[in-house]
């Protein structure tokens, strides 16, 4: 739970938006240390091409069955493949451990052919067994569907006929079987796991997969280390080794980038990109995201079973009060000053990347910048002012919003300045609650609003599911894959048909139903599409995939195609095999991920600083 992406933004639920990834290369010389488990030196003398990528986020877990941050999620389709991936030219869906898939005549039952090459990193041959153990597991175990728990809510029954035929039998039609974003897992390591709500997978190594890399080493918030996987049928990486290093403060890893210590930054400031791009051997790649950035209302946070808890403001609870909000912020200011025009105008649920399911409110639904009518929404909802100017609740308590925000984000406080002023001038008060961990007060409910946002993947069933009544936590001690407690019935009648669509026309059309039902309950305001700014040194990596290829971006994509594309600088470019596939070049990154400074491993809840789940 994919909740992805500025360094910032958002908090997500179990997946909350997270992950600033910054990335270095070659290991310069020096001495072993916390954050460099191998002296540099040594591994310079051994000749390793080392592709490290720094990030701002901690792993939250290293199990695919718990991991919903971005950070995560990006290793994870690094190490395991599922059935299906996505073309890096334009994102429609290719095979990945599925040749091919087809659907009986009523849509209910799903056939899918397993290659034959694709092999775990123990020698053993992955096959439809391990998938069918794998979504057999999910539909039983409830901890085994914390992260991904929604694509399986429909399966009736899973079995694997034979090695190389996996068959899903649904309860209704379901139109994301050519994207179940799922990790494979092989059911002979896996069958051993105990209680799959708190196991890590974070204790033995090499972890056993079937990606383009092999997880090799991990330590909670220092590194993950990573190597090519010689066998992956696509063809290994190029590079010798992956790692993904976090840098709390953005400054540094940009300073590392310039010593050559890293080789790859994403998320980057304005003025970081622009002092970045007379830099001598490095480019600046500057596209459009695939995540939105908004400032989340707590509805009131409640469990499945009736519960509520924390406490949010009561007068938040109150539609024209959000609207109100909505209508007091000046996005376009937000665009120009904050973000420097590196970003587009929030509006959709949808980033306009995705133009299939992108939507935009019509003219007379629009929530514009407009104080004085927003002041008047508020009078008509009976938040009046007192003789201080301030706007009391109903009980008479003059409103003071708690905000909270990441302390690490840049963003989330620039931002909240402007709000606290715009709320300001509406006579209501502003308390920005900058943590390191947003995680702990955002799982109890304990806010008023928040920063968040996702990255969104080319089919927008997940980050859509994480907004229905059944993504609650089943009680107030439980977690749920909830962003921020949302529960509208209506909402969750459009869900269902979306779902259930398969013509594209029908279900693109329900998807927007479901956008403006978001946007006109006000509990989401969306206020900008982030661009992916990042950068990395031409001396270390000589060519990169992008997604899509025309314009998009290299950390956080949906699927491997930037790190097992990338090629050393100084190599031919060729693949050691020969092989290639969907136009990608062969040759890849192994590698390790370093995260450093930021307290101890959190738990799959904690919400970050940057995009979260994909």
């Amino acid at each position: 739970m994919n909740t992805q992406d500025q360094p910032y933004g958002g908090l997500l639920r179990p997946r909350l938006i997270a992950a600033a990834g910054i990335a270095a290369l070659t290991l310069s010389a020096g001495l072993a240390s916390p954050l460099n488990p191998a002296p540099q030196q040594a591994e310079a003398k051994e000749g390793k091409k080392v592709l490290t990528v720094a990030v701002a986020q901690s792993v939250d877990s290293l199990s695919p069955f718990l991991a919903s941050r971005l950070v995560s999620t990006s290793i994870h389709r690094l190490m395991y493949e599922y059935l299906t991936n996505y073309d890096p030219a334009d994102n429609h869906a290719i095979p990945g451990l599925a040749t091919k898939w087809e659907p009986s005549a009523d849509k209910l039952t799903w056939t899918y052919t397993i290659r034959s090459n694709s092999k775990w990193s123990d020698g053993q041959r992955a096959t439809a067994e391990d998938a069918a153990w794998t979504f057999n597991k999910m539909m039983t175990d409830e901890g085994a569907a914390t992260a991904n728990g929604s694509f399986v809510a429909n399966f009736r029954k899973v079995t694997a006929p034979s090695a190389d035929k996996l068959v899903i039998e649904l309860k209704k039609p379901q139109a994301t079987m050519a994207a179940l974003d799922v990790p494979i897992v092989p059911q002979h390591v896996w069958e051993k796991v105990g209680d799959f709500s708190k196991f890590n997978n974070d204790k033995s190594f090499p972890i056993v997969g079937n990606g383009p890399f092999v997880l090799t080493d991990y330590k909670a918030d220092s590194y993950v280390r990573l190597k090519p996987n010689k066998s992956f049928w696509r063809g290994a990486p190029k590079f010798d080794e992956l790692v993904f290093k976090y840098y709390k403060d953005g400054d540094a890893a940009v300073a590392a980038l310039r010593k050559g210590e890293v080789s790859f930054v994403s998320n980057l400031t304005p003025a970081q990109a622009t002092a970045l791009g007379s830099e001598q051997h490095i480019k600046v790649n500057d596209a459009p995201g695939r995540r939105f950035y908004a400032l989340a209302t707590n509805p009131g946070a409640q469990a499945r079973n009736g519960k509520q808890f924390g406490d949010g403001a009561k007068s938040l609870l109150d539609q024209k009060v959000r609207q109100a909000l909505f209508m007091s912020i000046d996005r376009q200011t937000l665009i120009d000053k904050v973000f420097q025009g590196h970003a587009v105008l929030g509006e959709g649920y949808i980033p306009p990347r995705f133009s299939t399911y992108s939507w935009k409110p019509s003219a007379s639904q629009t929530l514009a910048y407009d104080p004085a009518k927003a002041a008047k929404l508020l009078d008509q909802a009976g938040y009046k002012k007192n003789a201080d100017g301030k706007r009391v609740e109903k009980n008479g308590k003059p409103i003071d919003y708690r905000i909270l925000c990441h302390a690490t984000d840049p963003n989330d406080k620039a931002v909240g300045q402007y709000v606290k002023e715009w709320f300001g001038k509406l006579g209501i008060g502003v308390t920005l609650n900058c943590l390191d961990n947003v995680t702990d007060p955002w799982l109890a409910g304990e806010y008023d609003l928040a920063f968040d946002g996702w990255s969104v993947n080319p089919d927008p069933d997940f980050v859509l599911s994480i907004h229905t009544c059944d993504a609650l936590p089943a009680t107030p001690k439980d977690t749920g894959a909830t962003d921020n407690f949302i529960c509208d019935r209506k909402y969750d009648g459009l869900y269902r048909r979306q779902l259930a669509e398969y013509d594209t026309a029908q279900r693109t059309d329900l998807v927007k139903q479901m956008q403006s039902r978001l946007y006109d309950t006000g509990y989401m305001n969306v206020m900008a599409y982030p661009n992916a700014v990042e950068a990395y040194r031409t001396d270390q990596i000589k060519s990169i995939e992008t997604m899509p290829k025309a314009a998009g971006n290299i950390y956080g994509q949906d699927g491997y195609w930037s790190w097992w594309s990338a090629v050393p600088a100084d190599s031919s470019g060729a693949s050691s095999d020969g092989s290639s596939s969907t136009g990608v070049i062969i040759g890849i990154v192994a590698g390790v991920v370093v995260l450093v400074g930021a307290g101890a491993f959190l738990a799959m809840r904690r919400r970050s600083t940057a995009e979260d789940r994909e």
